[in-house]
């Protein structure tokens, strides 16, 4: 067995590995650029090397680097983690050369793997199903015309090196082939180096489903059950799941032997993912096909370890010191069911626009394991710490497991409501919005299913009647709460005020009538029995009402509270009832007008202005672009106008909601 092990990556990953191989008593090595100086995976392990600037290019991404830490600190292994140098061969084998051990699978293997097209030649020789298309060289754009309309429209053109849902376009006809196909080649040779496309049959109602597989260096390989991944957003997953509510005994059998196949056909070691596309259309199951295998540990490996009991860090590490598996497949059987969702720093109420900055305040819901259910939270994030705009914007993931599906759905829902996160945006109440979605709970998803239910953006889970009223209480009883804690307060003129009983609840144009009394209040006359556990001062509080137990995050809001609960931030306007009366006297304050203003919409660096002063813009004009999280951001000209003044000039670090310009 390594007596110590250096972990070539950062973040939650890094520390979920570093937890493993301490529980397993092997010394640990991290490594950190600039930006990561103080990050928790560096506190956590045993020691730490510094690895260069703070871009991934400077630091992470040299495998010189992480070969010299390994020589500085004696470490006799590395676990790549996933991203970065996980999947490059010549890193591998570079390891191999240096005399020190990678855990993962064989260079061979990864290669292989690596190459969209030659693994799907591979797939095709080891028996595994494939989807209908053309895998060799495409001349030009009238061959590719010539492939797709063989093949059938819908098709999707891809590029061969791609990943990450980059160099991927979709072809309903002729007319979409000849536009996309050269832009499809181009992407690939700017993102990866290589503008080989290739054309495939598009599935439709597809859904993601992966088979999670482990080797060892004897040939003993299993299959570990399959994991759902049909939320994506733009092709990045959401949302994962084990098992998944569409595939039958039958179909994981069938699925994991093809695997297993492909993985003999690469000699392939360690853990690994066959990754299939599955037609939701087809009901007998069969229409299954390969889509690419990750040739590393997957981001959503817990809820794999959540019903299975395995520890899939362990098995990697055990595999490369040379142990036989420990298990068959007949020792393997799925427990329960377990649900994971990823938390970005991202905005959803803005587009999902990237979010960096410090984090102000960051608490995570406390983790639960008993036999009703189970919760756990792998971050790599700390209240204080830096989201930084050089790496993926994950904070962190929530995985949760229960006996059956629904309960382990509902334990999201709770889990998210105890997150509480200031001062970067966050996805939480999306995710939680997506739990509670009659759609994913019924189990019919496909990977167009973010697309499909939000067509026009996220704006908050819908509440339903009854948590309406409940928040009304619960605003109502804070503001009780501190009106009795006003009452006290000493050197008052005159006689305290009462408090009063009677309250109006407001949000939006919606009103309640609240009365509080002893164990709860009537609603608009409707009985509300439940308690309210917070004190003037709190940011979250909990409350139930008619049986129905929720965490809130709490913030005062002028007259009233935001209270985010359940997937949405609801603004409560709370009067004392006499007062409610008298409001209506009250001259409304308009909203100043912002559309004279070219507002930044995300913190970012603004790279580029393509206006100046008295310029005349046209509606949907670029005006300027904003970099973010490693992306470009083109904001544009939202109505006709003339530029008055520039308040920003390229080069210039911008905060959310900076002005950049201002129209006349």
């Amino acid at each position: 067995m390594f007596s110590k092990i250096l972990i070539a990556n950062r973040g939650e990953i890094a520390c979920r590995v570093i937890r493993t191989a301490r529980r397993m008593g092997i010394g640990t090595v991290a490594v950190y650029s600039d930006a990561d100086a103080r990050a928790p995976h560096v506190k956590l392990a045993d020691e730490s090397v510094r690895l260069g600037p703070a871009p991934a290019a400077d630091s992470y991404l040299k495998a010189e680097l992480i070969i010299d830490a390994c020589k500085a600190t004696g470490a006799d292994a590395v676990h790549p983690g996933y991203g970065f140098l996980s999947e490059r061969a010549s890193f591998v084998e570079a390891l191999e050369a240096a005399g020190i051990a990678f855990i993962g699978p064989p260079p061979n293997a990864i290669a292989a793997m690596g190459d969209k097209i030659q693994s799907k030649k591979l797939a095709r020789e080891a028996g595994v199903n494939v989807v209908p298309g053309y895998l060799g060289e495409i001349a030009d754009t009238d061959e590719a015309v010539r492939i797709a309309t063989e093949i059938g429209f819908p098709v999707m053109m891809k590029a061969s090196a791609g990943g990450g849902g980059k160099g991927m376009r979709l072809a309903y006809s002729e007319q979409d082939v000849r536009e996309g196909f050269e832009a499809t080649k181009r992407e690939g040779l700017a993102s990866f180096g290589d503008d080989r496309v290739f054309i495939e049959k598009f599935i439709e109602d597809p859904r993601h489903i992966e088979i999670q597989v482990l080797g060892d260096r004897h040939g003993n390989i299993v299959y570990l059950g399959e994991r759902e991944c049909s939320i994506q957003r733009r092709h990045q997953k959401v949302v994962e799941e084990a098992p998944s509510p569409f595939v039958t005994p039958r179909m994981r059998q069938a699925m994991g032997e093809q695997a297993v196949a492909l993985a003999r056909a690469v000699g392939y070691h360690s853990a690994g993912t066959v990754e299939l596309i599955v037609s939701g259309a087809d009901p007998s199951g069969e229409s299954f096909y390969f889509l690419e295998m990750n040739t590393r540990l997957q981001v959503e490996h817990p809820v794999t370890e959540m019903v299975t009991g395995l520890d899939l860090v362990e098995q990697m590490i055990r595999v490369a010191a040379g142990e036989t598996l420990a298990l068959s497949q007949e020792d393997i059987s799925l427990t329960g069911w377990s649900v994971e969702t990823r938390i970005y720093a991202e905005d959803p109420y803005r587009g999902f626009l990237p979010s960096t900055g410090r984090l102000v305040r960051y608490q995570r819901p406390a983790e639960r394991h008993d036999e009703a259910g189970r919760t756990r939270v792998d971050d790599g994030v700390a209240e204080g710490g830096e989201v930084s705009m050089f790496y993926d914007p994950m904070i962190g993931k929530l995985i949760t497991w229960a006996p059956a599906r629904e309960a382990a759905i509902d334990a999201q829902i709770a889990a998210l409501d105890e997150f509480e996160i200031d001062g970067i945006g966050h996805n939480i109440d999306f995710l939680s919005a997506l739990m509670q979605h009659p759609r994913f709970r019924s189990g019919a998803i496909t990977t167009g299913f973010i697309a499909e239910e939000y067509p026009d953006g996220f704006h908050g889970a819908p509440a339903e009647p009854g948590l309406r009223r409940g928040l009304a209480a619960v605003a109502a009883g804070m503001a009780f709460t501190e009106y009795g804690r006003a009452r006290r307060a000493s050197g008052q003129l005159g006689d305290p005020v009462d408090v009063p009983c009677d309250w109006v609840v407001r949000e939006g144009a919606e009103s309640f009538a609240v009365t509080l009394q002893e164990g709860g209040a009537l609603v608009d006359g409707e009985l509300v029995t439940g308690v309210l556990e917070w004190k003037p001062g709190e940011r979250t509080a909990r409350a139930s009402a008619n049986g129905q137990s929720f965490a809130l995050r709490v913030a005062r809001d002028r007259t009233g509270w935001r209270l985010t609960t359940r997937g949405a931030a609801h603004r409560l306007q709370v009067l004392p009832a006499h007062v409610a009366d008298l409001s209506r006297h009250m001259i409304e304050k308009a909203p100043p007008d912002l559309s004279r203003y070219l507002i930044c919409p995300m913190p970012g660096l603004l790279t580029r202005l393509d206006v100046r002063e008295g310029d005349r813009v046209e509606a949907g004009q670029p005006l300027a672009v904003v970099e973010a999280m490693k992306m470009e951001n083109i904001l544009r000209a939202e109505k006709a106008g003339t530029v008055k003044a520039l308040a920003a000039q390229p080069g210039d670090s911008l905060a959310v909601d900076a002005v950049i310009l201002e129209f006349e």
